[in-house]
């Protein structure tokens, strides 16, 4: 017996292509190429989508998830939020959009920072009291008549719009963003009637802003808008689909309205089930089960999913199974994976093998006579490494523990003889043609170990004298050898493993291969010694060396699920505190230990928050604890709101720390003074994932701000991040700015 939603659904897909088609068409537009041929991309891309879910049975097939760049900006397209600041270019529509992503010359590209707790990045909404909200649902119409062309029927998707304002920034002073929620329903009633019209029987809207912390009068101002939405005379069916967590209050302000369908992340909220149960009747509603896990890549346990998938039987007329999330945060196909250890392939699931699973427990939920898989048998013995558990047994608050931050700084200045503002970078340096190139020959054996080192060690040459050239003060390898910054790391620690076509969208054509860890993490050889020591050779200035944290290792990879997130990554710790070591008896005064994913990886829930901020901050002093006072400490921080996390970045202890400020416009200053934080310090002045080279007087305007806020002796000037993504002729021009403008105010 079927539901008028259908048994089984996703609530989105990958949408880069199996092999980062979108990418490589994205970037060649950026490139020069013409837009007829991004398009004929894009259009194949969709179409594989919409007929492999048909294909696997998927009874509900949702649109309107394929983006050029990211759900928030095709929103704020589709609700008119478009800023005059990019409309005044007089760019085509598809110019204007890739302009808002990364800016342009004349203007600096929207802010962009972390989807929730996840790494994927989405562009901020800029409202203000005057944006002119206007309905625009030319995108959302194409792809459901494309599908529609294909013999699919679909159910066109949109972030919902309180989701879409809570996430957003406003233009100016004195005004909340979600003041505008009454003013953007009515454009999304324009928006319902015109899918309507077209023939749209259900409509998507995504409000996962509501398993985060909400007041009262945001979840009454929730529930008014569905109640709006519900009561139109003329619209298709509404789900509001929900993720990332427990619905807390929303949950039964949104059952008080008329909407059709509701959908619950029973992976990441279990409580979910319990406010049902409690929640009454519901009304002949639609309740989708979010069963299958979105975000990891695991395989669901198919017999305890489906006695969850019963239990929401027994409470509502219709039910759906669902993946908890989107499928956008897990790589597309677990078949294309040849080379993984057969006891751990056996254990994964792709997002085809996750649509497989939906499917399955659909049927199970709707008839109960299908068979499920067999449980797999214990992981295998191998994954466990008994010394790496004695060593965490043995720790003591000590080995969390440096001396204090006054006497590190006064024995790190008189070993390094810094001036005023020094300059540096985040680490990489451009990742060019040419190095992947040498990168993918040596992977497939075409150029051996020694002519691949010899390849790397002259790019590292290469970067160390355009460094000293430039004039900055402390210098960095520029990380040729790295694929990535995680899974570089991933690739040589045990208890990892690498994936060979694992890609995953981080944002716009950026994507990352998240290694899987299995077992208990280890240190198997010096991971960057080397690199660092030679890098050191070339020049009488420090060369930093760099280190991905313990935190941001775990948030960028897919992680074990059967220990603690705290016991992994204190393994994890252990392995990067040798590494420091390691890198201090080779001669490195600078080590540089990266926490960007600090701030994603805070739970949303507040009460969640104080325990993970202690063993995340635990985790990196394990890491850096057991170096020199001397050895100064870096870390850095990127696209996330900071000052959520503010006394955390305090309790690190780095001695120098560097943020990602360029698109926020130094907002993080304010929240330094605020904690008065008496450490280094680096705002990012340069948007590196813009292709526009900011000017002197750009940068020396941003470096007067946080001179205003940081003392010299304590204010570093550097980018915003690492620099892998550019070309060497735009990182000429805005170091050299960079520098200028450091040296202009060094100098008065």
């Amino acid at each position: 017996m079927s539901t008028p939603f259908g048994q089984s659904t996703v609530l989105g897909y990958p949408r880069i292509g199996a092999n980062r088609e979108l990418k490589r068409a994205v970037e060649a537009y950026w490139a020069g190429g013409i837009a007829a041929a991004l398009d004929r991309t894009a259009s194949t891309l969709r179409a594989q989508v919409w007929q492999e879910l048909r294909n696997a049975r998927l009874d509900a097939i949702p649109s309107n998830t394929f983006s050029y760049y990211d759900q928030m900006l095709d929103t704020a397209v589709a609700v008119g939020a478009v800023p005059d600041r990019f409309r005044r270019l007089g760019l085509s529509d598809l110019d204007t959009y890739f302009a808002m992503a990364r800016g342009v010359d004349a203007e600096p590209a929207m802010e962009l920072t972390k989807w929730f707790d996840t790494n994927y990045h989405y562009l901020v909404p800029e409202i203000g009291p005057d944006t002119a909200f206007a309905a625009d649902p030319g995108k959302a119409l194409a792809e459901y008549a494309e599908a529609a062309a294909l013999g699919v029927t679909t159910r066109p998707v949109l972030v919902g719009p309180a989701t879409f304002l809570l996430l957003a920034k406003p233009t100016g002073p004195g005004h909340d963003p979600f003041d505008r929620l009454d003013d953007l329903v009515r454009t999304y009633a324009d928006l319902l009637r015109a899918l309507a019209d077209a023939g749209v029987e259900w409509v998507q809207l995504d409000e996962p802003a509501y398993a985060a912390d909400r007041t009262p009068a945001q979840i009454d101002a929730l529930r008014s808008a569905y109640t709006k939405l519900g009561e139109l005379d003329r619209r298709p069916k509404i789900f509001v689909a929900t993720y990332f967590g427990d619905l807390g209050d929303a949950l039964p302000a949104l059952l008080g309205t008329p909407v059709e369908a509701l959908g619950l992340d029973l992976v990441a909220g279990p409580d979910n089930l319990r406010r049902l149960a409690g929640a009454g009747p519901l009304g002949g509603r639609t309740i989708v089960a979010g069963l299958v896990d979105g975000r990891n890549v695991w395989r669901t346990d198919l017999r305890t999913a489906i006695a969850t998938g019963a239990v929401v039987a027994g409470l509502a007329d219709h039910v759906a199974v669902s993946t908890s999330c989107s499928l956008l945060h897990v790589p597309v196909d677990l078949a294309a994976e040849t080379r993984l250890d057969p006891a751990l392939h056996e254990r994964l699931a792709f997002a085809r093998q996750k649509v497989e699973e939906v499917v399955l427990l659909g049927r199970a939920l709707r008839d109960g006579s299908t068979r499920l898989p067999q449980p797999l048998p214990p992981p295998p013995a191998c994954w466990r490494d008994e010394s790496v558990r004695s060593r965490l047994a043995a720790l003591t608050p000590a080995d969390r523990q440096r001396g204090s931050y006054p006497d590190r700084a006064a024995a790190q200045q008189a070993r390094l003889n810094l001036p005023p503002l020094p300059t540096t970078t985040i680490g990489s340096f451009p990742q060019t043609a040419e190095l992947r190139h040498a990168r993918a020959e040596h992977r497939a054996g075409r150029l051996d170990d020694a002519g691949y080192a010899a390849r790397m060690r002259a790019e590292v040459e290469h970067v160390i004298r355009l460094q000293e050239r430039l004039g900055l003060d402390v210098l960095v390898h520029g990380e040729p050898e790295r694929n990535d910054m995680v899974q570089y790391f991933g690739e040589q620690l045990a208890g990892f493993a690498a994936t060979e076509h694992g890609w995953v969208q981080s944002y716009g054509s950026r994507c990352v291969r998240p290694p899987i860890i299995h077992g208990d993490v280890a240190r198997k050889a010096p991971m960057t010694v080397d690199w660092a020591r030679y890098a050191q050779s070339l020049t009488s200035r420090p060369v930093k060396g760099m280190l991905t944290g313990p935190v941001t290792i775990l948030a960028w990879s897919f992680v074990r699920a059967d220990q603690p997130l705290a016991d992994t990554a204190d393994q994890v710790a252990l392995a990067l505190r040798d590494e420091c070591r390691d890198l201090e008896a080779a001669g490195i005064t600078v080590i540089q230990v990266d926490e960007p994913a600090l701030r994603e990886t805070l739970p949303l829930r507040a009460a969640d928050q104080k325990a993970y901020l202690e063993w995340s901050v635990g985790a990196f002093r394990l890491a850096t604890g057991g170096v020199a006072d001397s050895t100064q400490i870096h870390t850095h921080l990127c696209y996330s709101e900071f000052g959520e996390v503010i006394t955390a970045i305090d309790a690190l202890d780095a001695d120098v720390t560097s943020i990602e400020a360029s698109r926020s416009r130094m907002e993080v200053l304010d929240d330094l003074k605020t904690i008065g934080y008496a450490r280094g310090v680096g705002p990012g002045i340069w948007d590196i994932h813009s292709p526009r080279v900011p000017g002197r007087d750009e940068i020396g305007a941003a470096l007067r701000r946080a001179v205003a806020v940081v003392p010299t002796d304590r204010l570093w000037v550097n980018p915003d991040c690492g620099l892998k993504t550019r070309g060497y002729p735009e990182v000429e021009a805005s170091l050299s700015n960079l520098i200028a403008a450091a040296t202009k105010l060094r100098t008065g």
